[in-house]
């Protein structure tokens, strides 16, 4: 903690005391909420489906199969969030840039969930703080592009939007977009919720298994080793519990509760999951528990806003470098009218260089509306470039300075710093360099096996969660 006046390490001088926000813009919404009103409204990053009568067939399936997530649920997570929001919990979001359907396998989400609860021990046991455990998983079929078409050996295609709608391979055939493929990404994502219920319910999850967690291919690096120490701390700690004769035979320590998000961004199929709870009468999108909105489609008058508006998920908003502060103010009050705490997770992506400039006004004007929301970082996106070897990735450091002055930041206004939101894998990827391996540009192409965005792998993960559970005792 500092003086209120300097965020050390982000090289930025601060004022301490709130500036008066701008003026917010004020847009009237419609009376009326339905599941497809927002269909009266312009839908930016929506695929070209050329066979619109299947389309509409697969829709009307879609909208009778069973929901992927409950109302209950998805409750359940928003008061989680609340806290957080206090600073009492603190939110840990993270997965596959973009899911694939050939990776859709047991123990690729075995190991996906196995780094996501290592790192939920680290920031719980060294943060000495609940952590809530989000995965960017079991939906996270569809991707928003900078453009619909991209140029392949001088021949114009179609963009990669997310196995959901194409496929990745380069050539126009696998990229005209299937509406056959939004039915087998539901399927996809109910077998993933069918084994994440098992493993986290069904004993895997138990932290009796803390040690088991720890990978082969991470035991023997530095972050392997403080992972491995820490766990027979914990290890111990149960045993002599267990000799005082205080059980740990309950579901706090078997089980681990874990939710599901995902960009809302395809909106007929976010459209047919969205179902109304016979116990409250409110509608929930039931495609995952937590949503979020994407830096490109956030427009107020947009159909994804007017969609997100009538569910009672909670909210992620990605807010860039690009933002406008009238909007975000008027998106928050938009899809949060009542202030409810735990609905609003402002996502934060700005980038190491730029985020002491871009995050000190944004939270100012939020705190000063009084607007409960929940401040994450997302410190991946903002940080890409292309090494040298033409691979795009991110670099470790960049990574970690824009979490450590997303700290600093907060401290310094006077808010929570609440969260974090990364793109990670438990594979032995070889995708983002640095870390406590020090991977370098010429080692990327080893094992870079994204489809879209450089991940962290698991060792890199450990180091970064060590790292953050640092920041949290503060």
């Amino acid at each position: 903690m500092n003086d209120g006046t300097t965020a050390p390490g982000c090289g930025l001088k601060l004022r301490a005391k709130s500036e008066t926000p701008p003026q917010k813009t004020s847009v009237e919404p419609s009376l009326t909420w339905s599941k497809s009103s927002w269909q009266q409204h312009p839908a930016k990053q929506q695929p070209k489906w050329p066979d619109k009568e299947r389309y509409d067939e697969i829709i009307r399936t879609l909208s009778l199969l069973p929901p992927l997530v409950f109302a209950g649920e998805i409750r359940d997570l928003k008061t989680m969030l609340a806290k957080a929001v206090k600073g009492e919990a603190f939110l840990l979001q993270g997965g596959d840039c973009s899911e694939e359907f050939s990776r859709c396998t047991a123990p690729n989400i075995r190991e996906t969930l196995k780094v996501l609860l290592q790192m939920a021990v680290i920031l719980t046991y060294a943060g000495n703080k609940p952590v809530v455990k989000v995965g960017r998983i079991a939906g996270q079929y569809a991707k928003p592009r900078s453009s619909d078409t991209e140029k392949v050996n001088g021949i114009e295609i179609p963009s990669y939007r997310g196995d959901m709608a194409n496929a990745a391979e380069p050539i126009l055939a696998a990229r005209i977009p299937d509406p056959e493929r939004l039915l087998k990404g539901y399927h996809m994502s109910a077998a993933t919720m069918n084994l994440l219920r098992a493993f986290t319910r069904g004993g895997f999850s138990s932290l009796h298994r803390v040690q088991a967690w720890n990978q082969e291919f991470v035991k023997q690096s530095p972050m392997g080793r403080s992972y491995e120490r820490m766990a027979k701390q914990i290890s111990y700690a149960l045993k002599f519990m267990e000799t005082i004769g205080i059980s740990t035979d309950i579901p706090q320590m078997k089980e681990a509760q874990f939710f599901t998000s995902h960009e809302a961004l395809f909106l007929g199929y976010e459209e047919a999951l969205t179902r109304e709870d016979s116990i409250t009468g409110g509608w929930y999108d039931c495609s995952a528990h937590m949503l979020w909105i994407g830096d490109r489609t956030r427009q107020l008058d947009g159909a994804h806003i007017e969609f997100l508006r009538g569910v009672r998920n909670p909210l992620g908003i990605k807010v860039g470098p690009n933002y406008q502060l009238d909007d975000i103010l008027a998106i928050i009050e938009r899809l949060n009218p009542e202030n409810e705490p735990g609905r609003i997770t402002l996502i934060t992506r700005f980038g190491a260089k730029a985020i002491d400039k871009l995050l000190p006004p944004l939270l100012r004007a939020v705190k000063n509306s009084g607007f409960h929301v929940l401040w994450t970082c997302d410190p991946m996106h903002a940080n890409t470039y292309s090494a040298g070897s033409g691979h795009k990735t991110r670099d470790f450091e960049n990574i970690l300075s824009e979490l450590r002055c997303f700290f600093e930041l907060n401290w310094v206004a006077g808010t929570i710093p609440g969260g974090v939101h990364f793109e990670l894998t438990g594979d032995d990827v070889t995708e983002c360099i640095g870390g406590a391996r020090e991977l370098s540009d010429a080692q990327l192409g080893l094992r870079y096996l994204t489809t879209c965005d450089p991940r962290l792998n698991a060792e890199q993960s450990l180091e970064m969660a060590f790292q953050i559970a640092e920041m949290i005792r503060t």
